[in-house]
């Protein structure tokens, strides 16, 4: 296991900024090193698994998200509707207000506000959030070089887009849907990248209570 520090609100609600992380490094194989190739396998990733990687634009850079897209699924998120595979991914009909502190460069502390839902990801059920003053993609945020480009389509209204994956590259999202920067904006992420599966929360000096929270 390897310990990381969550930088930012993009997972909320389940991880906030200032958890320490647990990652185990071999969940998915023993990897060559500097390759990163498997050498032995063990498990694959799967749709659902919140895994840290190296961000595809900075290598030296490590991000956490939640894994939404295998190789070959088609990924679509339109009007806040997430499909995959042509099948929509249901949310409960009960909503909670969410409300949270981020710090904005230049503007301090801002409270921010969400709708909590449970969505079920395949045998997982996970909680997201969504804030409805926001498009489902910023397209002036959307990198236009990011490799594999051509597999993404985005509505020119903003409201959404669909991207079909790569052999060997997996789509990425933030439990944060309307607060994160992922796959929709970078790309994809190659599994040469994929670092571990977040696992535990071991410490938040803000929130001792924290301590032991499983990461779903």
């Amino acid at each position: 296991a390897e310990p990381f520090q969550i930088p930012s609100s993009s997972m909320r609600p389940g991880l906030i900024t200032g958890d320490f992380i647990l990652v185990n490094k071999f969940t998915y194989g023993i990897r060559l090193p500097i390759l990163n190739n498997v050498l032995i396998p063990v498990n694959k990733v799967e749709r659902g698994d919140v895994i840290v990687f190296n961000y595809p634009r900075d290598t030296r850079i490590n991000y956490i998200k939640r894994v939404i897209g295998l190789p070959g699924d088609v990924i679509t998120y339109k009007d806040k509707i997430l499909s995959i595979n042509g099948k929509v991914i249901t949310d409960t009909d009960e909503q909670k207000i969410y409300n949270y502190s981020e710090q904005v460069p230049q503007f301090g502390n801002i409270n921010m506000q969400a709708q909590q839902v449970t969505e079920q990801l395949g045998n997982k059920s996970i909680q997201i959030l969504k804030m409805p003053q926001q498009p489902p993609v910023i397209l002036q945020a959307v990198h236009t070089d990011f490799p594999d480009r051509e597999f993404c389509n985005y509505e020119t209204d903003g409201s959404g887009f669909s991207c079909t994956v790569p052999a060997g590259k997996y789509f990425m999202m933030g439990d944060n849907r309307d607060n994160s920067e992922d796959s929709r904006y970078w790309g994809f992420v190659d599994d040469k990248l994929v670092v571990g599966k977040a696992f535990l929360v071991w410490l938040n000096m803000g929130d001792m209570k924290r301590i032991g929270t499983k990461i779903q």
